[in-house]
């Protein structure tokens, strides 16, 4: 069974503090023997800032720098970053790096919800991408992706087993229990386990944000299949790590036949 760990923190707005957190994050993950470490979207910089002038591809100095403590820790990595879009925009990337791999993934669902507008300064993705770490296949999605229960089931599709979601949930009245009743439901939909690795909340972290960029509320947490929930977080900074197995997702998709009954019009 992989051993999975979510290092749920607050990311700055300075992209070089934020690959010093990377780096402490990824050793404390590999010495408790992760072999997947999972840290937010906007990892490299975060919301609230002006993205356009920290985006670089996945071939620049951030990507490659994450790419290198992967190597270092012999992990694989997966971090939220931005990267330029080629019409003003950035894109909204999960960078996946490490163990051979070095890809990203372009969130296709943009938060333009409770007020705010992410596609104003984020182009949309349209490819669903997965990544095989020691013969599991790892599907990709990014905070408000989890909405939207079509790609999970794409990936389970796409033979997924478990399903990493980098986040920064936005705050607000009941977007906690929202947080976990989606975790848990895309967890069913597809009998995938979900990993879902949150910013922590700022107000507990004690850092001052832009109070109308979503900037995390914590809460990261693994589920299972069945949607039984393996391991929290509370609000604060913090590490989980988890074993998940594989042989959990088709045991789930055999009892729930969610996948298997659906019935296409």
């Amino acid at each position: 069974m992989p051993r999975i760990a979510l290092c749920q923190l607050v990311s700055s707005d300075d992209p070089s503090a934020n690959i010093t957190s990377v780096r402490d994050g990824v050793a404390k993950a590999a010495d408790a023997g992760a072999r997947v470490v999972v840290f937010p979207e906007a990892m490299m910089a975060r919301f609230g800032v002006r993205l356009g002038p920290l985006a670089e591809p996945l071939d620049g100095p951030w990507a490659k720098s994450v790419a290198g403590i992967a190597e270092e820790h012999d992990v694989l990595v997966v971090a939220g970053m931005f990267t330029p879009s080629g019409d003003g925009r950035v894109r909204n990337t999960v960078l996946v790096t490490g163990l051979g791999h070095h890809l990203g993934y372009d969130k296709i669902h943009l938060y333009d919800a409770f007020g705010f507008r992410e596609s104003a300064t984020v182009a949309p993705g349209a490819e669903p991408v997965t990544v095989t770490v020691d013969g599991i296949t790892f599907g990709i999605a990014t905070c408000y992706d989890i909405r939207f229960p079509e790609l999970f089931r794409e990936l389970a599709d796409l033979g997924a087993s478990a399903i990493v979601v980098p986040s920064s949930w936005g705050a607000g009245q009941g977007k906690v229990d929202q947080w976990e009743v989606l975790v848990r439901a895309r967890a069913l939909d597809s009998g995938c386990w979900i990993l879902g690795c949150g910013q922590a909340d700022p107000a507990v972290a004690g850092v001052d944000v832009n109070p109308k960029a979503p900037t995390g509320v914590g809460h990261s947490m693994v589920a299972d299949g069945y949607g039984h929930v393996h391991a929290r977080l509370g609000a604060a900074e913090d590490l989980l790590i988890a074993d998940i197995d594989p042989a959990v997702t088709e045991k789930a998709r055999v009892a729930t036949g969610a996948l298997a009954n659906r019935r296409r019009p």
